[in-house]
């Protein structure tokens, strides 16, 4: 019982990534709040959760700086307390050549992954800085320390969301507060499955050869898997992780160079 008493609220919880470490904080003793889009997912996650009235969905789009917002301050008003902010929405929007990225994409990339991470960051230090506690756990990517073609808002975003990481910790070191980044390689969860083969198809790839690409990258071969990423959520949020701030974690199989 790792976190036993804390409060956690994480973005993007309904499926994937954010689902794997809700499910770990809950068996650890915290209390969760999970954000997504969809109130059917969030409401089956809920289910699949089984944490009673330790867990609750609040429905928001991380795109949207009232619902982020809300998000944070729904998880106080449910608990009283956040002593975890997990900023685990994000995605590669649409990936395209530079060339042929438009405004649009490009801007809705760096809202879905880093001012969602800017805007509940800031909603949720405030408390945290109260409290003299807190853990931010910043999902970001493998992509926040390298580069592939068609992934440069993707890339762009993630290497943000790493700076921002950075910035943060040196902010808040001296408050009880640690700001850390976990950088997750190839997952095959529901949304790669999904946005993938478009993925590929920029890369002049078919979706079994994009896998393949990727897997050879690492040291492993193969992709990770969602709960090596929860645990590493559970180290950073508890005490043995107190003294890790600044950090960009690599989740990959070996495939980054730092």
């Amino acid at each position: 019982m790792k976190l036993k008493g804390k409060v956690a609220a994480i973005t993007g919880g309904s499926a994937g990534i954010g689902l794997a470490i809700a499910t770990a904080f809950l068996r650890e003793g915290a209390s969760v709040a999970i954000m997504a889009r969809d109130p059917a997912k969030g409401a089956s996650a809920v289910d699949k959760l089984g944490g009673g009235e330790h867990s609750v969905f609040i429905q928001g789009d991380a795109t949207v700086q009232a619902d982020i917002e809300g998000f944070v301050d729904g998880t106080i008003e449910r608990f009283g307390r956040i002593d975890i902010l997990v900023n685990n929405a994000g995605g590669a929007g649409e990936l395209l050549p530079l060339v042929e990225l438009t405004d649009e994409s490009f801007d809705h990339t760096m809202k879905l992954c880093v001012y969602s991470t800017f805007w509940a960051t800031r909603r949720a230090l405030r408390p945290m800085l109260d409290q003299q506690f807190g853990r931010i756990i910043n999902i970001s990517s493998v992509e926040g320390k390298i580069g592939k073609p068609v992934f440069s808002s993707y890339t762009a975003a993630k290497h943000a969301v790493n700076g921002l990481t950075k910035s943060t910790a040196q902010e808040v070191g001296t408050e009880g507060i640690t700001v850390n980044a976990i950088c997750p390689g190839l997952i095959i969860t529901d949304i790669i499955k999904a946005s993938g083969p478009a993925t590929a198809k920029a890369m002049g790839l078919t979706f079994e050869e994009m896998v393949n690409l990727f897997s050879q990258e690492s040291a492993i071969k193969r992709p990770n898997q969602v709960e090596q990423v929860a645990e590493t959520a559970v180290l950073l949020a508890s005490d043995v992780g107190a003294g890790i701030t600044g950090a960009t974690w690599s989740v990959d199989g070996g495939t980054a160079p730092y």
